[in-house]
């Protein structure tokens, strides 16, 4: 697998063990910034960039890490076939992988400490879709972006 991964200035300490916990798994990161606590970012630039590289196939799934995770989310969630999720306790975390098929996995270092982070990771890793009677109601969310694609002649 290889995972991209990307935060602001407010998850940077949080991004830093995050990404030396899944590169001790033995998966490739793509670190898409930032890259220390004193560079000031815009969220949106960061998020679009981890979305877009799972959109492009360069990587398989991504984790997004900001203050809260909402904004993350929300902006990950605005690039074509991006499924993003906050998780921030182990049943979403679970759920997000196997009944919403999330690429992205979106955490708030202002709301969650670095050892439930670690764990949440670490299950979320190795969950996989499970398809069964989320799978209509995954591939509804796909057949609206294509809808509306076609509706803009993209």
């Amino acid at each position: 697998m290889k995972l991209a991964i990307g935060c602001d200035e407010a998850a940077f300490e949080l991004k830093e063990i995050i990404k030396k916990l899944v590169e001790s798994k033995g998966i490739e990161v793509e670190d898409f910034g930032t890259y220390t606590v004193s560079e000031k970012v815009l969220y949106p630039n960061i998020a679009i960039k981890v979305a877009e590289s799972i959109q492009r196939g360069d990587n398989e799934r991504g984790i997004l890490i900001c203050g809260t995770g909402i904004g993350m989310a929300i902006t990950a969630n605005k690039v074509d076939g991006i499924r993003a999720a906050v998780c921030h306790d182990p049943y979403s975390t679970e759920r997000s992988r196997k009944s919403n098929d999330a690429q992205i996995m979106c955490m708030g270092s202002r709301v969650i400490a670095p050892e439930l982070a670690k764990y949440l990771v670490e299950l979320w890793l190795i969950c996989e879709f499970a398809g069964g009677g989320s799978k209509d109601k995954v591939d509804r969310i796909s057949e609206y972006e294509k809808s509306i694609k076609n509706a803009m002649n993209i």
